[in-house]
């Protein structure tokens, strides 16, 4: 008989409007840019501009996105999401409870840290799906995570995945993923990530050592073990090594910049404009900060760049597939869990 209770896992990405209609995409918008962690300025200003002007204008064009990213089976994001828990359940057995939760909207953290309790778990393993640690994406999901648990007057053991940017088995998938094409047929080759403020990533630092230097974040060492930008590059030189890449056939860069504060540099868009102008007609894409096909990879890397780069000059755009539900980064899921668990059940 056991008597510890079982093992509860919390797996969470960013989260998707329930709809693409204007007014699910205005609650989804509102939430996420609401949070303090994304857009990290006082609590006033915050409110007005996310409520007077980014979520209400920001709505009807992010609607008309979704409605092409939407799919028979719904956002792609919630769906890949879905199939990743029920492959983990199954290789997890009865010992784990598994629950899929959204940072924004559905399903909640809140509900599904419920389910969990429903089942008696004994410690909680929380595994935000971001490979990259970042204050307004994994950060995000810690806080949440902990205010809803803190209200509990039985708190289980808590772990929280901090990143896994250098995982063998993330790095093996889109290594798989990429050899789908032929490599030698492209000009030239991108690691596109998620931007991110400057400003964001200098308050994770507690060195004095972010952007001290051009090359800063080419590696990582104790001092800038927390900087999204030194992880992203980190997983970037492994996928790179795999597949026998010189630093000269691909280059580093960040998409999806908002607003007019400098971001991490240098900006997709362009190194896209730059390419065309020395006469690059195909190029293949990585989106390494994403396990899942969604909005940033899909539409903005398949469809707005693409039409940008055929603008300039450019032929053709492909995209490395995320992780997806490929049962190769199920396993990886699996085996990462196990490694965090904390109690034997």
């Amino acid at each position: 008989m056991n008597t510890k209770g079982r093992i509860g896992v919390l797996i969470v990405n960013l989260g998707t409007p329930d709809s693409p209609g204007r007014y699910d995409v205005y609650k989804y918008l509102k939430e996420f840019l609401l949070d303090k962690r994304v857009i990290d300025i006082p609590w006033v200003f915050r409110q007005l501009l996310v409520r007077g002007f980014i979520a209400p204008f920001r709505s009807g064009s992010s609607g008309k996105l979704y409605q092409k990213l939407w799919t028979e089976n719904g956002s792609p994001l919630k769906y890949y999401g879905e199939k990743l828990v029920e492959g983990v359940r199954a290789q997890l057995g009865e010992e784990y409870v598994v629950e899929l939760a959204m940072r924004y909207q559905n399903p909640s953290i809140a509900s599904a840290i419920e389910k969990l309790n429903a089942h008696n778990i004994n410690e909680m393993i929380v595994m935000p799906l971001f490979p990259h640690y970042a204050s307004a994406s994994t950060g995000s999901v810690h806080e949440e995570v902990m205010r809803i648990v803190g209200k509990q007057l039985a708190i289980p053991n808590v772990k929280i995945i901090n990143s896994f940017w250098d995982n063998e088995d993330l790095v093996n998938v889109f290594v798989k993923n990429a050899k789908k094409f032929d490599l030698t047929s492209y000009d030239h080759i991108l690691f596109s990530y998620h931007g991110l403020p400057q400003s964001q990533l200098r308050k994770t630092d507690n060195c004095d050592h972010c952007l001290k230097s051009a090359d800063c974040c080419h590696s990582i060492s104790e001092r800038n073990q927390f900087c999204y930008s030194a992880q992203c590059h980190g997983t970037a030189f492994l996928i790179a090594d795999k597949l026998g890449l010189d630093k000269k056939d691909y280059t580093i860069c960040y998409q999806s910049r908002l607003g007019p504060d400098p971001w991490v540099q240098p900006y997709t868009i362009k190194v896209l404009e730059d390419l065309a102008e020395k006469g690059a007609k195909r190029l293949l894409v990585f989106s390494p900060a994403f396990v899942a096909d969604c909005l940033e990879t899909i539409i903005e890397i398949s469809d707005e760049y693409q039409e940008e780069f055929e603008e300039w000059g450019g032929e053709h755009i492909d995209l490395v597939p995320s992780l997806n539900d490929d049962p190769d980064w199920i396993n990886a899921v699996v085996k990462i869990i196990k490694k965090r668990t904390l109690v034997t059940a």
